[in-house]
């Protein structure tokens, strides 16, 4: 079974909704979770706010902390995942964001990336990945991170972390 099939299984279960937040995974992460076939018992939908300002606009994150910070930071993704999970009426809100290159962006290298998960109750949890790899292999990483961290979070796993996935220094 698929880390996304268990996570919906895992929801349906619980008779509980999910909606995501991404940047860098640009839809990857709504697109893993739609190919289960049944995904629409669970899944209300996603946001994939790449551009900085729509993250502020359409998600409610701070603008001091993207001005003060930028894009890739774990408040950041935090902020996210609660925006999403409440622009979309959702149980749990996921949210992605790093640098899946090639460049750096706001300082941080290629591979730097936050997820996080806000849940009902307040549940919440963060993943600092630090990620090796192209373009394609940090953004799959990521997507496996995040849903991940939300099984853990629905088995009752409640723990942050700061992870080194990939070999990564």
């Amino acid at each position: 079974m698929t880390s996304a099939a268990r996570v919906l299984e895992l929801l349906a279960e619980r008779g509980e909704t999910l909606a995501v937040a991404e940047s860098l995974t640009g839809g990857l992460l709504a697109a893993e979770l739609t190919s289960v076939p049944g995904a629409s018992r669970v899944f209300r939908g996603s946001v994939t706010a790449y551009a900085t300002a729509l993250k502020r606009e359409v998600l409610g994150v701070d603008g001091a902390l993207l001005a003060e910070r930028g894009a890739v930071d774990p408040e950041v993704a935090r902020q996210m995942a609660a925006g999403v999970r409440r622009v979309l009426g959702a149980d749990w809100g996921l949210a992605t964001t790093g640098v899946a290159g090639p460049d750096m962006q706001d300082g941080k290298p290629v591979g730097t990336v936050y997820v996080a998960v806000r849940g009902p109750g307040g549940a919440e949890n963060l993943a600092s990945l630090r990620l090796n790899g192209d373009r394609a292999e940090i953004r799959k990483e990521s997507v496996l991170g995040v849903l991940g961290l939300l099984c853990g979070e629905l088995r009752g796993n409640v723990r942050t972390q700061d992870t080194e996935e990939n070999g990564g220094n």
